[in-house]
């Protein structure tokens, strides 16, 4: 009876044991199915699920602002009191401050109707005839002139102004006179001279201004708008060169395509909501003079 109580007992060893052994077997199995995992790496994600990009604790970035370097855009001043003259030749044009406002003194060149090899001139009077403002649609000033002969828009550059209507030059009757004050009036073309490295200088910023201004404008743009912005971007080379060509001595110096190509970055800056001028730095608080060291009175030799 105890040998036979030995063999049950040895029995319900051997199965214990093989339940164990089974048990091992099928953890070493669910073990091995998964990747080894190290301490701090990312969990095992199974195939075709996704994983959650970790939470960045500094929150979504940003919109980036738009960039454009500063340019200087002249007002008013630039031209009050200059003799214009149209493409830097024939014709004058002077800006001048009225009671009231601005006024334009202006005779323009032009050439008879009847024959339009044959130069003529139109004055529009003695006396300035007044201008009204209409804001900076362009990014610089624009004005009107209200004149019956020819009425005349046109946007105050650095040192000259830009005629941007009529579309169609102007027949004067009275006068027999075809006139067309389109296109840049500034400074006469022979005084150009000394100003050459300076102008040079004035475009190659402004001519960067516009680069970076277009690529600003590509970036914040959909695919449809892009090439949109591309053909503006293109158009405008051919249209500086359109108006740029009359002007004397452009080949030479350069003023109207400086001119006209800071108009443009002043135009671009606009549309970004961008202001023109360069901000001015705080100006530094003045140090305090330092409180001169008290110095002690002369020796007194009186007894007291």
């Amino acid at each position: 009876m105890q040998f036979q109580t030995g063999r049950f007992v040895t029995r319900q060893t051997h199965l214990a044991l093989r339940l164990a052994l089974l048990a091992l077997a099928g953890w070493s199995q669910a073990v091995l199915a998964q990747p080894l995992q190290l301490p701090g790496a990312q969990p095992f994600n199974a195939p075709g699920t996704q994983q959650a990009a970790p939470a960045s604790s500094s929150g979504p970035a940003a919109p980036r602002a738009p960039s454009m370097p500063a340019i200087k855009v002249a007002g008013e001043e630039a031209i009050i009191g200059r003799v214009l003259r149209h493409n830097g030749g024939p014709g004058e044009a002077v800006f001048e401050k009225t009671a009231t406002g601005f006024g334009l003194k202006l005779t323009v060149d032009g050439f008879q109707a009847s024959n339009l090899v044959e130069p003529c001139a139109v004055s529009f009077g003695e006396a300035p005839l007044p201008v009204t403002s209409l804001g900076r649609p362009a990014g610089v000033p624009r004005y009107k002139l209200e004149a019956p002969i020819c009425p005349i828009v046109f946007d105050v550059l650095d040192g000259a102004f830009l005629v941007v209507e009529p579309a169609q030059p102007c027949v004067v009757e009275a006068a027999a006179c075809r006139i067309d004050p389109r296109g840049l009036w500034g400074p006469d073309a022979r005084t150009l001279g000394p100003y050459a490295k300076e102008i040079e200088a004035a475009r190659g910023v402004a001519e960067r201004a516009v680069r970076e201004g277009y690529r600003t404008l590509t970036a914040k743009a959909d695919a449809v708008d892009q090439r949109a912005i591309a053909r503006e971007q293109a158009g405008f080379s051919a249209e500086r060169e359109l108006v740029c060509r009359a002007f004397q001595r452009e080949g030479q110096f350069g003023f109207c395509g400086a001119r006209l190509t800071e108009a443009r970055a002043a135009s671009i800056r606009a549309r970004l909501g961008l202001a023109s001028e360069p901000a001015k730095p705080a100006a530094r608080p003045r140090p305090r003079p330092a409180a001169p060291k008290p110095t002690a009175g002369p020796l007194s030799l009186t007894p007291q």
